[in-house]
């Protein structure tokens, strides 16, 4: 009777330090869905009220209101406890009016991009770049151009994802690879800032993996006025095949929006590949992705604000993003180059 007794206590510890074991592995091996709620659609709406606000008086490349926005982004960054990049003495990185003649810019003031930076626990001289600009176009015949979709729905997602992430770092749960947070100046004048970035960038290209870019996540287009469930994805297989199947798996996995390759097609006349700030990364042979709602009736209009932003649809895509980026930092190899780019 006492030896079934002891056998039975011996199976019963050697259980308990089983599950015990498993409980250990399964802690260490933490996934973005422990940090998708960080991505609060109260925080998204907080930060855009601002962001877009007539204080900003539309945030036109080098003038004071996007000067002002740009000093609440590094401010909201500090909170935070994320600093600006190894290698750079501010959040600031300026970029010079004489660079932005060129293209179709008007006489521009000296702006600055805004990174912020959280670095990797196993290969930090490997980087992932999250885009977004944070200009819009400033005031016109006296109407303030607030651009809350345009792109201040990019803006404050990418501050909310870099959140999520800090709060993942904190937890000892940090990404394995490096995140460059860039808030780009110039997009509207002719995508100068990501242009000045991919010409002189602070981490070598090649060790930069993958550009996720935000650019107008937070309302519905005119071919979807019935469901906002759903995001354009563009770039996606340009360059690496790879970074269109994660992001796929990504989203059915975790999220669940209607993935949209309308404007991904190469004969799409819109051709919206070469018009956001992904295009300089990927022109530089970086995979980029490229997130965007589509057109609708106020872009580029005074009446682009933010009672107008559907902050549910905004959240879920800030979602998939962050749940993309969790998957390119934390995998064991960095994803494939291997198509042309076109």
């Amino acid at each position: 009777m006492k030896k079934i007794i002891m056998l039975s206590l011996v199976l019963s510890l050697s259980f308990a330090s089983c599950t015990s074991q498993q409980k250990i592995a399964e802690t260490k091996t933490s996934t973005p869905e422990n940090y998708l709620k960080a991505i609060s659609q109260e925080n998204l709406k907080k930060n855009l009220y601002v962001i877009a606000s007539d204080e900003m008086q539309g945030r036109n490349t080098g003038e004071p209101g996007q000067k002002k926005a740009g000093e609440y982004i590094i401010n909201q960054y500090k909170k935070l406890g994320i600093s600006f990049p190894k290698g750079a003495d501010s959040f600031y990185q300026k970029v010079p009016s004489e660079y932005m003649k060129k293209g179709f810019s008007p006489k521009l003031n000296d702006s600055e991009n805004i990174w912020a930076y959280i670095e990797g626990s196993e290969k930090p001289e490997e980087v992932l770049v999250i885009s977004a600009h944070y200009d819009h176009v400033g005031m016109k015949n006296g109407e303030i151009y607030n651009g809350a979709d345009d792109d201040g729905s990019g803006t404050v997602a990418v501050m909310e994802i870099a959140k999520a992430f800090m709060e993942a770092k904190k937890a000892g749960k940090g990404p394995k690879r490096s995140i460059l947070f860039l808030h780009v100046t110039g997009e509207e004048h002719g995508l100068h800032g990501s242009r000045y970035y991919s010409e002189n960038p602070l981490f070598p290209l090649k060790n930069t993996i993958a550009n996720i870019n935000i650019d107008m996540v937070g309302r519905r287009d005119n071919l979807n006025p019935n469901d906002s469930n759903y995001i354009y994805v563009i770039g996606s297989d340009r360059l690496s095949s790879e970074l269109h199947t994660i992001n796929e798996e990504m989203n059915s996995k975790y999220v669940n929006l209607r993935l949209d390759y309308k404007y991904n097609d190469r004969n799409d006349p819109e051709q919206i590949y070469y018009r956001s700030d992904h295009y300089n990364f990927a022109k530089k042979g970086i995979p980029a992705i490229f997130f965007f709602n589509g057109i609708h009736d106020d872009y580029h209009k005074p009446t682009d604000e933010v009672e107008k932003i559907e902050f549910d649809a905004l959240t879920k895509r800030a979602k998939l993003a962050f749940a993309l980026a969790w998957e390119l930092t934390n995998r064991e190899n960095r994803i494939v180059v291997d198509r042309d780019g076109k």
